[in-house]
Formats: structure tokens, C-alpha cells, sequence
């Protein structure tokens, strides 16, 4: 858990303690020095220059230190997050708090909750097994890998700590470097709010850069979006990733976009990792996909005002299947909508598909739709002819959500987004899906008639509140094993299947 460290790499960290200004009350040893006794011992604590105009959220104080060593500060910052009145539709808007850093080792999280007292504080996601040490309003915990954890009070679902705890920076770019656009500590503003991004081009947000522009990247090819800043009140969408080939997005944090944060459209072998994403206007999806193929999406943290990652083929001018895509280890939150949708958009006239989806070690946080239509953790609404097979699910783990369904599965026609309805489900493996709550509605899998239908449909090992949900075994044998979701599966839906781990392995 103590990678070996790059000469690069440390003097990156002690640079990163300077610009901090941490040689104060908080960190008695200079930056240099902490630096080099932090390596011998391979505990090291990076924290960022303060964020220029992000406003600051005071309701939590945050320090860090390696085991042993001394507290330095994190500056925590304002996320504003969406919360829809199911009676109006009105949007109204809602104050919470974010914090990052960066280590190696372990080190040692202290976080105080100043507004009063607090009687429990929780860590999440609940999968990571963190339980804190409380005394009063604050919380000391440990952490000995890269973590994005909720720090959360008294089960407040706003007024929150998301604390992102990074790896040390790998050899960063340096300002001057060949085929880099350099963004230092500071506010930038590009001109009419629009960054184009060239081909064979390393964009780096330093830690404390602060850019407010919308990321344009369309018919490009090997080029990065990489760092520890922060793109902030985009005034579109955050990123547009166009017709591209071989593009990473790798450490930055979005806020505040005014759509979504990054949308992939006909591109291929595109990559986003330890991205940080908070939204909270209409339309403010997580990562939206369409018509691309082979791209990963690997551990990042999506709290947003409409689907958390959305995968689609045809909307628009764009044109294509989307395949072989690859979401992993990322924890999804969805103030509104989804956090995993799949098949709303295509192309009638030219029918399309989407196939090859993967989803592995997941953890979703929440989930709040009033609409029934719209409701599911992990939903499927297959419109426009798509047809989508080959899909598959490992190890989801979802935590109770505010209002929705666990499972939404149709194909559908809803002539408010679709011309027609989705050809099929076709292939859909679903193993070790957790949930553990009490708050959800009926799930659904449907198909809208015999020609569309949904076929070969797999449970492996699902278990609700710790009860495995199976045909052979836990319920009277005249009973539906869907029924202990609970779920309603209509006539259209064939080859429907709830397996123990012991059945699946014996086939």
C-alpha cells in the first residue's frame, strides 16, 4: 500500500505543501522537511493551494496527517446539490461541503461538525467497513488507500462532508513543457468561456487552478485532461468529447456546470478516472455516453441532478452503436433520476444497438425520482428501437435511496423522448447485487409486447436486506422468487432466473 515514489513525485509533494503555505500553526515543520521524513516512512500528505473564488462551506472543519505526524488543514468548499418539490417541480437548490487531498500510506482524517453537537456519525459509502472514532461533533478515522468517502452527520442527505482522499500525483507536467496547456494555481478564464482542446495535448489543472470554461474536445486524437483542479460554472456543459480517439480525463473536479458534466459522443477508447463531478441545474447529468465504443469509466465519484452515468446510441447528429463500455469501483449519487440508465435514445429509422456493457464494483449511495417512469436504481427504459444485450453486472452494492425502485427494466415507448419502442433486452447478468433499505417501490421488468420483449434475464446471488432472492429456495415453492424483491415481471419478460452462487456455479 506504500508505492515506491518518484524523485519527481516527492518534490511534486513538498512543492504542493509550500504553495499550501502549511509551514504554520497547523504543520510545524517545514514543507521540505515533512516531505522527506514523511518518504522514509512512506506516509505523505499533500493538500492544495486554496481555490480562488469557489466559495468556502464553514459547517466543516477537516484536518489530515500521516499516523504520528502533524495536522495540516484542508480547506472545504461549497457544493450546491439539487432537491426537486414533487408538488411544484421547483428546484431548490442545496448547501453541502467538499474537501480533497492527497496521500501515500495511511494517514489519519479528523473532521468536525461545527454547527452543534452530532449524536452519530456515519462513513460511506457503508461498503468500505469505516467506522470513526466520535467524540462530540468530530470524527477520526483512517484511511490506508485512495478513498472518496461521505462523511455524514445525523443522516443529513445535504449538509455532508464528500472528501476526497487522492493518490500522490505521478510526474505532472511543469509549466513550459512541450504540448501542455498549463493552468497554475489561480482563476482563469478563457476567452468566451470555451477551451478547445487540440490533439496530442496534456491540459493540467494544478492543484488550486481554478478554470471556468466549457472544455470543448471534438476531432481529437491522444490528449489528456489531467490534475487536481477544478473546472467550475461552465456555462454549457462541462466537457464535450466529440468524434474523438484515445482521450483521458484523469483527477479534476467538476462543480456547478450548468448542464451536464461530460458528454462522449461517436468517439472510441476514451478513458475518465478519479473524476469528482457535483451538479445541481436541470439536465445536470454525470457522464453521458453515446454512440461510442470502448470506454472505461474507473473511480470516480458522480453526486448529480440527473443520471449519475447514462448510456444512449443516436440523439441528435449523432450517429452509431455504443459498445464495450466498462463502468467500475466508482460510488454513484442521483439527486434526481438514475444513477445507472440505459437505452432511453435512438435511431428508429436506423435502429441501433448497445451491447458489451459492463459494471463492476459499485457502490450507489442514493437515489430520488418521484416519477414512476423514471424511477430505478439500475434502470433500463429501451426506446427507439435499441436493441441491448450482453450485459452485465458484478458486485453493486445499493444502500437505501429516498424514493425509487431498485430495478427498472422495459423496453418502452414514451412518446415524450421516443418515436418508437426499443427492439429488445437481450443477455443481462446481474451478480451479487445488494440492497439494503426499506424505502423502495416495486421493481419492474417489462417488455411492451411479444416483439419486444426481454429475454435471458439472470440473478445471481441478489440479496435484499441479506436475504438471497432465488427460485429454488427461501419462499413457498408456488411463489415467484421475484416476489421477495419485491418485483413485478409481466408476460413479455422469458427466461427470468434467481440463482444461488452454488446453482450459477454448477451450470
Amino acid at each position: 500500500m506504500n508505492p515506491s515514489l518518484s524523485r519527481r513525485t516527492t518534490l511534486q509533494a513538498a512543492g504542493a505543501l509550500a504553495a499550501a503555505g502549511l509551514a504554520g500553526a497547523v504543520a510545524s515543520a517545514s514543507p521540505a522537511a515533512a516531505a522527506t521524513a514523511d518518504e522514509s516512512s512512506g506516509d505523505i500528505v499533500v493538500t492544495y493551494p486554496t481555490l480562488p473564488q469557489v466559495p468556502v462551506n464553514n459547517n466543516f472543519t477537516v484536518k489530515v496527517r500521516p499516523v504520528g505526524g502533524s495536522w495540516q488543514r484542508v480547506d472545504v468548499y461549497l457544493a450546491k446539490l439539487a432537491l426537486i418539490d414533487a408538488t411544484s417541480g421547483s428546484n431548490r437548490a442545496q448547501n453541502s461541503s467538499w474537501a480533497a487531498f492527497d496521500f501515500s500510506g495511511t494517514v489519519e482524517v479528523e473532521v468536525t461538525y461545527n454547527p452543534g453537537s452530532a449524536e452519530k456519525f456515519r462513513i460511506r459509502p457503508d461498503s468500505y467497513g469505516i467506522t470513526p472514532e466520535v467524540l462530540g461533533s468530530t470524527a477520526r478515522f483512517t484511511l490506508d488507500r485512495p478513498r472518496n468517502v461521505v462523511v455524514q452527520v445525523d443522516d443529513k442527505i445535504f449538509d455532508c462532508l464528500h472528501l476526497f482522499a487522492n493518490p500522490l500525483e505521478e510526474n505532472p507536467p511543469a509549466e513550459g513543457d512541450k504540448n501542455v496547456m498549463y493552468f497554475g494555481p489561480g482563476y482563469h478564464t478563457p476567452a468566451n468561456g470555451e477551451l478547445k482542446v487540440p490533439s496530442n495535448t496534456t491540459v493540467y489543472l494544478a492543484p488550486g487552478a481554478v478554470v471556468t470554461a466549457f472544455v470543448d474536445i471534438q476531432g481529437v486524437e491522444n490528449s489528456r485532461i489531467i490534475g487536481r483542479g477544478v473546472l467550475y460554472n461552465s456555462k454549457w456543459g462541462a466537457m464535450l468529447i466529440r468524434k474523438c480517439e484515445n482521450i483521458t480525463i484523469d483527477g479534476v473536479t467538476i462543480l456547478n456546470p450548468r448542464y451536464e458534466n461530460i458528454r462522449v459522443a461517436e468517439s472510441k477508447n476514451i478513458t475518465i478516472k478519479n473524476l469528482r463531478a457535483f451538479s445541481h441545474q436541470g439536465w445536470g447529468d454525470g457522464i453521458q455516453l453515446y454512440c461510442s465504443e470502448n470506454i472505461t469509466v474507473d473511480g470516480c465519484f458522480l453526486r448529480t441532478s440527473d443520471d449519475a452515468i447514462a448510456l444512449y446510441t443516436h440523439r441528435w447528429d449523432f450517429y452509431g452503436d455504443t459498445r464495450n463500455i466498462t463502468v467500475k469501483n466508482c460510488s454513484l449519487w442521483a439527486d434526481v433520476a438514475h444513477p445507472i440508465n440505459i437505452g432511453v435514445h435512438g435511431n428508429t429509422e436506423t435502429p441501433e444497438m448497445l451491447e458489451n456493457l459492463n459494471f463492476e464494483n459499485i457502490d450507489i449511495l442514493d437515489h430520488r425520482e418521484p416519477q414512476v417512469l423514471y424511477q430505478g436504481a439500475i434502470a433500463f427504459m429501451v426506446g427507439d428501437s435499441n436493441l441491448v444485450r450482453d450485459v452485465k453486472f458484478d458486485n453493486i452494492r445499493v444502500e437505501d435511496f429516498r424514493w425509487g425502485q431498485l430495478i427498472h427494466m422495459r423496453t418502452t415507448f414514451n412518446p415524450k423522448w421516443n418515436t418508437s419502442a426499443g427492439r429488445g433486452i437481450e443477455n443481462v447478468y446481474i451478480k451479487d447485487l445488494s440492497y439494503n433499505g426499506k424505502n423502495a417501490d416495486l421493481s419492474i421488468i417489462a417488455g411492451v409486447d411479444a416483439d419486444h420483449g426481454v429475454t435471458d434475464v439472470t440473478f445471481e446471488n441478489l440479496r435484499v436486506n441479506g436475504r438471497v432472492i432465488a427460485d429454488s429456495t427461501g419462499k413457498p415453492r408456488w411463489y415467484l422468487a421475484s416476489d421477495g424483491v419485491p418485483m413485478f415481471v409481466n408476460e413479455n419478460v422469458k427466461n427470468l432466473r434467481f440463482l444461488t452462487t452454488a446453482e450459477a456455479a454448477a451450470l
